[in-house]
């Protein structure tokens, strides 16, 4: 018998599940087409060509993930407006976030393509990742896992309320 500790996590089974079935297209196209409220599936703001959801699978508090409606695999598919419209809300995701978190730092990329580390590399996305001195631990380290002190529905209540009403200049 191993000392194996068991982190339950209930709140990701319906991504899971719903996340491995068949379909079609990525799971983003999924999820903008399921019909299921924002609140539901922790999309925090939808613009013209884009949206910021929530990771369910955070690296930490507040890691947001913005993509475009359209599936494209790469940033130079996008066309001029979409490209202008996706950091417009990456940079309102960085407001949201200084707001409603103040983390110290952000990490902020797009890995496109599969050997890059594209999870999902049929569909392009930014990830928004706010920092904190410390945020890694022993957790990560030894166990191999995460703990992410605050629920998704606080956290996607706490950035939506921060969330800037216009593009402030940008686009």
């Amino acid at each position: 018998m191993s000392d194996l500790e068991i982190l339950w996590n209930g709140w990701r089974n319906n991504y899971v599940r719903t996340g491995s079935e068949g379909g079609s297209g990525s799971v983003f196209t999924r999820l903008i087409s399921s019909g299921e409220p924002d609140t539901s599936t922790y999309i925090v703001h939808r613009s013209e060509t884009c949206f910021a959801v929530l990771n369910i699978y955070p690296y930490s508090t507040g890691h947001l993930l913005v993509v475009p409606y359209r599936e494209v695999a790469a940033i130079d598919e996008l066309e001029p407006s979409e490209l202008s419209d996706l950091w417009a809300v990456v940079n309102n995701g960085v407001i949201a976030l200084r707001s409603s978190h103040q983390p110290e730092g952000f990490n902020i990329g797009i890995n496109m393509g599969k050997p890059a580390g594209g999870s999902v590399a049929e569909h392009l996305h930014v990830h928004v990742v706010p920092r904190w001195t410390g945020d890694s631990n022993f957790m990560t380290a030894v166990a191999q896992s995460r703990t992410i002190p605050e629920a998704l529905d606080v956290t996607y209540d706490r950035i939506k309320h921060e969330w800037p009403t216009s593009n402030l200049g940008i686009g």
